[in-house]
């Protein structure tokens, strides 16, 4: 049974660069919303006289948002239906929250729960000065409305929990505070694949 894993956390949690860790050891194809997702935002967002850079307002969230979930998850179910791993990194907030997203997309390509191994990731740091302090230091211009709007975006940060039926065993919550980011993936890797 192909597994199918969410690294799902708030901006700045470390979800892409554990996923990154894992996938490139595992040779596991990849899928992070932000960067399949850049250049048609990139685009939708100029054409519509708006800063192609913003990742975070209600305008790019009207305009790109579900677009960048269904470009992403398009790519992921097209490797599971070829019995390939994926690994899926985005926020997935909606996602999470609703319990018959899950099943709703793996019967797209005529799959279910009882044929993919579905496992999550939630990916948290333990306070907001370090979220703060990882997203500066990536020095991203996507990054500038989060700054701009930072009581608003510090929402984000709350606890996540994931609402699809999957056993208790299939979820994770990780700390990813430490920056030596070596035995954070070692724990990680053991939760996906033992």
């Amino acid at each position: 049974m192909n597994k199918l894993v969410f690294f799902l956390g708030p901006a700045g949690a470390g979800k892409t660069t554990l996923a990154k860790a894992i996938a490139s050891a595992r040779k596991v194809p990849f899928f992070d919303m932000d960067i399949l997702l850049r250049p048609a935002a990139d685009a939708i967002m100029t054409l519509h006289g708006l800063d192609p850079s913003d990742r975070d307002s209600a305008e790019y969230k009207r305009l790109c948002r579900d677009l960048g979930y269904r470009i992403t998850m398009d790519a992921a179910l097209d490797n599971i239906g070829l019995d390939v791993d994926a690994f899926v990194v985005g926020p997935f907030t909606q996602e999470a929250a609703n319990p018959d997203w899950i099943s709703s997309e793996l019967s797209r390509i005529g799959r279910s729960l009882q044929d993919v191994e579905v496992k999550v990731v939630l990916v948290e740091l333990a306070n907001e000065e370090l979220y703060r302090r990882r997203i500066q230091d990536r020095q991203s211009p996507l990054d500038e409305w989060k700054f701009q709007h930072w009581d608003e975006f510090r929402k984000s940060f709350g606890n996540r929990s994931v609402k699809w039926p999957l056993p208790s065993s299939n979820v994770k919550v990780i700390d990813n505070s430490n920056p030596d980011i070596t035995k954070t993936v070692a724990v990680v890797e053991h939760f996906i694949y033992d």
